[in-house]
């Protein structure tokens, strides 16, 4: 009974001697880790501002084929059909001339006889004039031989008049292209009998092709747009370039114009201001490229102003309405107050209020103050570490 217990106490005792002679440890604040963030380098540059926007193509002009004189219709332009086209004063379209070929000779006769009628009443006022200075005429006489050279005058101008208009109508018979265009659609044929003032057709001119695009106003101080009916070309400054692009038959094609004027008022319902670009000989192709088709709907860049020391930051970087985290080199970060050109999709562009070099944060920091310390990587560290360099380390 004895060994047992002293077995016991011999372990209290080697425990107690473990115990008293252990080493004593002393207790360490915990260490308080700064955020990591990311960062991005200030690097101004100059930078030209785009407007994106889309429309539709349409023709500069456009023009209803009406006839001035009614007729039936003999010849018709194999032209005339519609996508067809046709270069300027070609004939498109005749109608039947016999009628005005008629009246035309009629309004000669016309003149003929009134300048005949002209020349006896002159000759007859003579010869009363030649009476009345010998004394053997009456004053009656004579203002009557007046009168009729007046009456005779007035007629020759009627039959002259006559004959102008006969002249016009039958030449009218021939509907001739009033530029080089293209037919958008006809509704005449042969033998079909039309009237004045009807129209039998429209086309378009093919000099040039014009998009109308939508512009939010607030947009306009970007672009070097005419704003009034000054014309910058006419003035010797530069129009705003547009490129035009479009996906047809399978594939994305381009084409370059320019903006030419503003229209006269803003869309109450939008608030949109539409801008007219213009693309030159749109019928003429190249390479691959197929023409700027009217109807075709395209997507629009706007050249704008050159802006100088222009910076261009992810738009996470922006913190409230115009303020970003600066880092210094202490890796603290500051508040800094921007001034904010322009807020895009993903990017805001800065105008003011940064210098180059600078480190400004684009990662989201709760509870951020002045001063706060940072942890982060400058792409260069990143760089050194991706390629094994043992001396990669943070800032």
């Amino acid at each position: 009974m004895i060994l047992p217990l002293l077995i016991v106490f011999a372990g209290f005792g080697l425990a107690a001697l473990l115990i008293a002679t252990g080493p004593s440890l002393e207790p360490q604040p915990a260490e308080s880790l700064a955020p990591l963030v990311r960062v991005v380098q200030v690097s101004p540059r100059a930078e030209r501002l785009l407007a994106r926007t889309h429309g539709t193509v349409v023709p500069r002009t456009e023009s209803e084929l009406i006839p001035e004189v009614d007729g039936r219709v003999i010849e018709v332009s194999p032209k005339l059909v519609s996508g067809g086209f046709f270069d300027a004063g070609e004939t498109l379209l005749r109608i039947e001339p016999v009628d005005y070929e008629v009246a035309l000779e009629t309004a000669r006769a016309g003149l003929a006889r009134a300048s005949s009628d002209l020349s006896n009443a002159r000759k007859t006022l003579a010869r009363q004039l030649n009476l009345q200075n010998r004394g053997a005429t009456s004053e009656a006489q004579r203002d009557d031989a007046a009168n009729r050279v007046r009456i005779a005058e007035a007629a020759k101008r009627e039959a002259t008049a006559r004959l102008a208009r006969a002249t016009r109508d039958l030449e009218r018979t021939r509907i001739t292209a009033p530029y080089d265009g293209r037919v958008r659609s006809e509704r005449v044929d042969v033998g079909q009998f039309v009237r004045r003032g009807t129209a039998v057709g429209t086309v378009y001119a093919v000099d040039y092709a014009e998009v109308r695009l939508p512009i939010q106003d607030e947009e306009l101080a970007f672009l070097d747009l005419p704003l009034t009916e000054t014309d910058p070309a006419a003035a010797g400054e530069r129009r705003a370039e547009v490129v035009l692009r479009a996906r047809f038959a399978g594939a994305e094609h381009e084409w370059l114009g320019e903006v030419v004027r503003t229209e006269g008022e803003i869309d109450p319902s939008t608030r949109m201001v539409q801008v007219v670009a213009r693309v030159a000989a749109p019928y003429v192709t190249a390479g691959e490229r197929p023409p700027l088709a009217v109807g075709l709907f395209v997507d629009a860049q706007i050249s704008g102003a050159l802006v100088p020391d222009l910076v261009r930051l992810p738009r996470s970087a922006l913190r409230d309405a115009s303020r970003v985290f600066v880092v210094d080199a202490d890796s603290r970060l500051w508040f800094r107050d921007v001034s904010v050109l322009r807020r895009e999709r993903d990017e805001v562009l800065i105008a003011a209020g940064l210098r180059a070099g600078e480190w400004v944060c684009v990662s989201s920091v709760p509870g951020a103050s002045d001063g706060m310390r940072v942890r982060f990587e400058r792409p260069e560290t990143l760089a050194r570490a991706a390629s094994g360099d043992p001396e990669a380390t943070g800032p």
